[in-house]
């Protein structure tokens, strides 16, 4: 039989684990360590927060709360690769890159709180146009698939990011969006973060695909699986798929690979599936370890300037704290007020009934 047409998954890598480069063709922008300062301490500020928030869940001051820990390369490095204008979809962990784009850690903190009004991002900032935290799996996809084709329509140079897991990479919502930017050639970058388990469902267990970039192969978009703990291949990989973009070429799928060194969840207990040697492994490749040792070796960074960083990250996520805690609770009628115009007369009754029993028991 004749060959109709051959594919490869390519794998970027910069970075090697022990924070030596791997290979010398870094990218212009990046070739000088001190660029990549702003952006390690992004990480380590994400990393702070993260704690932070965990804390404030275990002690009954925060609802369900999904660590980004182990994945802040990943994170910071898709929002660090985008501009104004663009356009971002997450689904509910990516802080690193909602932080670069303008989200304060308080708008996050209120959603996890229950509170609604921490989707409402600053006008001002890059975040005013992108799309809320996502939970339903994966449908975030289609939300920047739209905001792509709209970009594409009206002739704007702008691209969309959406941002799913392993196992989101399996739905069908996912599919839809790779397939619609290949078929009409939309600026959509997909980000795939692999961080090895789709909640209690290993990798192995997910999917028989070799690699996860080859399956927006079928849409017609460019696949690269990236090392994802390496912030410089995240970004790397992410500057091209968006050159590409803009050029006319398309949309690309990057598979990030990195590791969920948390649980998922702080509803989840991980012990109960994962191996202890597994997760005790992950954290000798996690991103943050060889990145300071890079820009270490470099002389760009030094333990102390560590320390006081950390230190003054913690002093501002207080002030975020704070902030979150003192913001005055919403009156129950407002989940009412603000979901009709004209609210049909059953929700209305609801509504009346919700503020009785809101002042019954004071």
């Amino acid at each position: 039989m004749t060959v109709s047409a051959q594919f490869e998954i390519h794998y970027l890598q910069y970075l090697g684990a022990d924070g030596t480069l791997v290979r010398n063709d870094l990218p212009e922008a990046l070739r000088d360590p001190r660029a990549l300062l702003p952006m390690f301490k992004q990480m380590l500020a994400v990393r702070v927060f993260d704690t932070k928030a965990v804390a404030l869940q275990r002690t009954g001051k925060l609802g369900t709360f999904a660590s980004c820990l182990g994945h802040e390369a990943a994170h910071v490095g898709i929002g660090a690769a985008m501009k104004s204008g663009d356009v971002f979809a997450p689904s509910y962990r990516e802080y690193g890159a909602m932080f670069m784009r303008g989200v304060r850690p308080r708008d996050v903190l209120m959603y996890w709180g229950g509170d609604e009004r921490g989707s409402d991002y600053d006008r001002s900032s890059d975040a005013a146009r992108d799309f809320p935290i996502c939970v339903p799996i994966s449908t975030q996809c289609l939300h920047a698939a739209g905001a792509a084709l709209s970009f594409k329509l009206r002739g704007i140079d702008q691209v969309a990011v959406s941002v799913c897991g392993d196992g989101g990479s399996s739905k069908t919502d996912f599919y839809a969006a790779l397939n619609s930017a290949g078929a009409y050639k939309l600026p959509l970058i997909l980000c795939v973060v692999n961080n090895g388990w789709a909640i209690s469902v290993p990798r192995s267990a997910q999917t028989g695909a070799e690699t996860l970039a080859q399956k927006g192969i079928a849409g017609g978009l460019f696949c690269l699986q990236v090392d994802g703990n390496d912030l410089i291949a995240v970004m790397a990989a992410m500057l091209q798929a968006r050159e590409r973009a803009l050029a006319g070429d398309g949309g690309t799928v990057l598979e990030l690979l990195t590791y969920r060194l948390s649980d998922h969840t702080t509803a989840d207990d991980a012990r109960r599936y994962r191996d202890e040697a597994e997760v005790k492994a992950a954290w000798q490749n996690e991103p943050m370890l060889r990145l300071r040792k890079y820009l270490t070796a470099q002389g760009v960074w030094s333990e102390e300037e560590e320390k006081n960083w950390i230190a003054e990250c913690g002093v501002r996520v207080d002030e975020e704290v704070n902030s979150y805690l003192n913001t005055p609770v919403q009156p129950v009628e407002a989940m009412f007020d603000f979901l009709y115009a004209d609210p049909p007369p059953d929700l209305l009754a609801q509504r009346a009934e919700a503020i009785a029993l809101e002042q019954r028991h004071g």
